[in-house]
Formats: structure tokens, C-alpha cells, sequence
């Protein structure tokens, strides 16, 4: 499975981007398909899931509300619409995939087999 993520960019604090996540080889409706965020000097953060059914989404505390995780079966794609982003949302974003995990799994970024590149998000204050 090869995953290509995209659509970082800068924005103003209060604006909105949406990024892709685009999948090969696998179908992402047979993987639970997660984002994640690293700042410089930090372990990756879990930010939102949506697990195989495409109807069970998780989200940081940090980001309920703001951000959702969506997918397009037709398109193999997985995306995460950011809206009201903060300065604190400044971070490289990974999309990565794997099997369908517990719920408790879902948040840990080893449990995860396939990673795509980060692209990168600024949020100017």
C-alpha cells in the first residue's frame, strides 16, 4: 500500500484547508486510515481515524469539532477538512493506514503499517 498525502499549505489562523490522503495497491475501505501531526522535537500525535465501516471517526480532543475525516471509496482517498485552524495546529500532517484496530490501538502510531509523506501545515497568528 502506498499512500500520497497532500493539500498543506499556510493559512491564516481562522482559515481552512483540507488534505488528502490518496491510497494504491489496497482498498482503503479494508483499512482504518488515521492522520497524525508532528511538531519538531515531539512524537507523532494522533488527530483523527475512520475505521473501514467509513462510519466510525475518532478525533483528538484538540481537534473535535474543527477538523473531520471523510473518505471517497471511489477515489481511494481519504481527507481531513480543517476548518477554524490555530496557530497550535502548525505541524507536519502524516496520513497512515493499517488493520482494523481496537479502539484503544487507534491512537498509537506504531500500530500502523503504512505511511504516507508529510506535507506540511502552517497556521499564521
Amino acid at each position: 500500500v502506498q499512500l500520497q498525502a497532500s493539500g498543506g499549505g499556510l493559512v491564516q489562523a481562522g482559515g481552512s484547508l483540507r488534505l488528502s490522503c490518496a491510497a494504491s495497491g489496497r482498498p482503503v475501505s479494508t483499512l482504518t486510515t488515521t492522520w497524525f501531526r508532528q511538531t519538531p522535537g515531539k512524537g507523532r500525535e494522533f488527530v483523527a481515524a475512520i475505521r473501514r465501516t467509513g462510519t466510525n471517526t475518532y478525533y483528538a480532543n484538540s481537534v473535535k469539532g474543527r477538523f473531520t475525516i471523510s473518505r471517497d471509496n471511489a477515489e481511494n482517498t481519504v481527507y481531513l477538512q480543517m476548518n477554524s485552524l490555530k496557530a497550535e495546529d502548525t505541524a507536519l500532517y502524516y496520513c497512515a493506514a493499517g488493520p482494523n484496530l481496537i479502539l484503544s490501538s487507534i491512537g498509537s502510531a506504531s500500530m500502523y503499517d503504512y505511511w504516507g509523506q508529510g506535507t506540511l501545515v502552517t497556521v499564521s497568528s
